[in-house]
């Protein structure tokens, strides 16, 4: 595959929400791609090979956990490091999500555009090494980095 823009996946069944984000992350070079539920999201995940998945906690068809434990378990999507954007914001949660495997659990209502944009970079600039490796080595575990 040729190098190009770092590939984002948005998976959110809010049609606002996606609709800016993928505005916002265009203007600063991502490619980004939209996902409006759970089953959709693993489909675009397996599609696509994001390098980053914004993943939504309450949705239709597949909540976010089914969907972040369908990726983990499939080696092809394993390794992409999923952050948490969610209204969902009980400690119950957000552990269970870490525990899930992703690599950071957002509440949508504590967390601006800009801050969620910075975090987006650090997590790409972290994993590049480490989809690298993915695509000649096999599976590298995703919770290895660090907030």
């Amino acid at each position: 595959m040729a190098e190009g823009k770092p590939k984002i996946l948005f998976v959110d069944d809010d049609n606002f929400l996606r609709k800016v984000y993928q505005a916002e992350l265009s203007e600063r070079g991502y490619e980004v791609f939209l996902a409006a539920n759970g089953q959709e999201g693993l489909e675009q995940a397996r599609i696509n090979d994001p390098d980053l998945i914004i993943l939504d906690m309450i949705m239709p068809e597949k909540n976010g956990f089914e969907v972040l434990t369908e990726l983990r378990s499939d080696p092809a999507t394993a390794a992409v490091p999923v952050i948490i954007l969610s209204n969902l914001g009980q400690e119950d949660d957000v552990k269970k999500g870490i525990d899930l495997g992703a690599v950071d659990y957002l509440v949508k209502d504590n967390i601006t555009l800009a801050t969620l944009v910075e975090k987006i970079s650090r997590y790409l600039n972290s994993t590049t090494m480490s989809k690298q490796a993915r695509n000649g080595n096999g599976h590298i575990p995703a919770n290895n980095i660090e907030s």
